[in-house]
């Protein structure tokens, strides 16, 4: 809870059961559409489930979901009715719980696991080249196509961040010496330091969506949201219309306190600090020496400010959903985390080939022994032996619209619930986004 604050604090500073929030009614339902707790609603079947009204588009319009007598051809049906809502290609089934991720990972081809040093290094040098070119770019162009060198240059660094992760995972060489100078460096560029960013990272994987234990992004507690009204307005920000560069805030407060790592971990921690610290004494004042400060604002923040807004992106999109369910640790089941609770989301062909397949994420939380260039053969294999039970998503509008305005408090029986409908008058900032955010899917 104390990371979220935190994070929150230092950030630049569904509707109740029954109600449907819509703009337009048209052959899909918007991305108001209210949901009830994922196991609750679709586990339950022939207990239990809404039906929804269509109602004729004239102008806009309130939808309302009633209950009906349950059918067992429902869930399949409700279930396309979310993912068109929310934005999404397809909403998997719950995964029962008598499922391991041990019998996950057996069903993997065994050649998944195999690192191959020549892909490896591939991706160091497309990184790399991709990167150089990107500052070519951006020495070049005018002042009105340096947007666009700095979305490439912002991606490209992206990829960095990918070989610093596999490294981590020791998932790059089978010389973890190597990994570990390979990771260093790759951080380097944007300011990361590595062990710690790999100590916080481990828990992640081993806590996925597990409410408080998980390092990553949480929703926000009810007591927390209630705690100031400086917080709450801070939040509505951070968790609103400032979510694409979120881990900025969650960078700097969870990799530079050694106060939040074990005692064994402290020395590795001090060694990836000095290095960052190192990089930033000696090639901050060298950009600013050779360009000024414009120089160092055009050729590092720029691009970093781009890197984050990928790091924010896939880290919401992977594991944020309104029907995603954070869990208790006495309710946590690891299976359905890994493979019901992470999202694969395909993005523009350049944009995965810059960040190495990243998004490729649901195998790479199945095991994240497998290297980045195996991830696609992986999804693959999960595709035919647990295809059914997989959230896939291709980017757009709806999707981002959906994780922005919907996904904010902690709810135990609807998993999250929006500012708006805790606090109106203060969360202006997500009305806007609703108003002026696409539908487009």
């Amino acid at each position: 809870m104390g990371c979220r604050i935190a994070d929150s604090v230092f950030l630049f500073v569904n509707p109740k059961p029954g109600q449907i929030r819509s703009q337009r009614i048209t052959t899909h339902l918007s991305p108001g559409i209210h949901h009830s707790t994922w196991d609750g609603l679709l586990q339950k079947g022939e207990k239990e489930k809404h039906g929804l009204f269509h109602l004729r588009r004239t102008k806009p319009v309130q939808a309302v979901a009633v209950p009906v007598v349950p059918s067992s051809a429902d869930s399949a049906q409700y279930r396309k009715q979310l993912a068109e809502s929310y934005g999404f290609r397809q909403i998997g089934e719950p995964l029962p719980r008598n499922i391991t991720l041990k019998e996950i990972i057996d069903t993997l081809p065994k050649k998944v696991f195999e690192i191959d040093d020549v892909k490896a290094w591939k991706s160091v040098l497309i990184s790399a080249t991709s990167y150089a070119l990107g500052l070519f770019m951006i020495s070049k162009a005018p002042w009105y196509l340096l947007p666009l060198a700095w979305a490439w240059t912002g991606t490209a660094v992206t990829g960095f961040f990918v070989v610093g992760h596999d490294c981590a995972h020791k998932s790059f060489s089978r010389n973890k010496l190597v990994e570990d100078i390979v990771g260093t460096l790759a951080f380097l560029p944007l300011i990361y330091p590595y062990e710690p960013w790999r100590f916080k990272h481990d828990r992640h994987h081993a806590k996925t969506n597990m409410l408080v234990g998980d390092t990553a992004w949480h929703p926000i507690l009810k007591e927390e949201f209630d705690s100031s009204p400086l917080f709450r307005k801070a939040i509505i920000y951070g968790y609103g219309p400032f979510r694409p560069w979120m881990s900025i805030a969650h960078w700097l407060m969870w990799h530079f306190d050694i106060k939040k790592f074990r005692p064994n971990e402290v020395k590795r921690v001090k060694i990836s600090l000095a290095c960052v610290f190192a990089f930033m004494a000696i090639g901050w004042p060298l950009i600013i020496y050779k360009t000024g400060i414009m120089g160092w604002i055009k050729f590092w923040l720029m691009p970093w400010l781009g890197y984050h807004f990928w790091m924010s992106t896939f880290t919401m999109v992977h594991h944020t959903a309104p029907h995603i369910p954070f869990k208790s640790s006495e309710e946590w089941n690891a299976a359905q985390a890994q493979l019901n609770g992470t999202v694969h989301c395909d993005y523009p062909h350049w944009i995965e080939v810059l960040c190495h397949d990243i998004s490729v994420h649901i195998p790479h939380h199945i095991s994240a022994r497998i290297p980045s260039y195996n991830l696609r053969a992986a999804h693959k294999s999960i595709q035919d032996n647990w295809g059914k039970y997989l959230n896939e998503a291709t980017w757009n509008w709806r999707l981002m619209k959906t994780i922005m305005t919907m996904c904010h408090v902690y709810d135990k029986d609807e998993n999250y619930i929006a500012f708006d409908k805790l606090a109106s008058e203060e969360s202006q900032p997500i009305t806007f986004l609703k108003r002026v955010m696409p539908d487009y899917a």
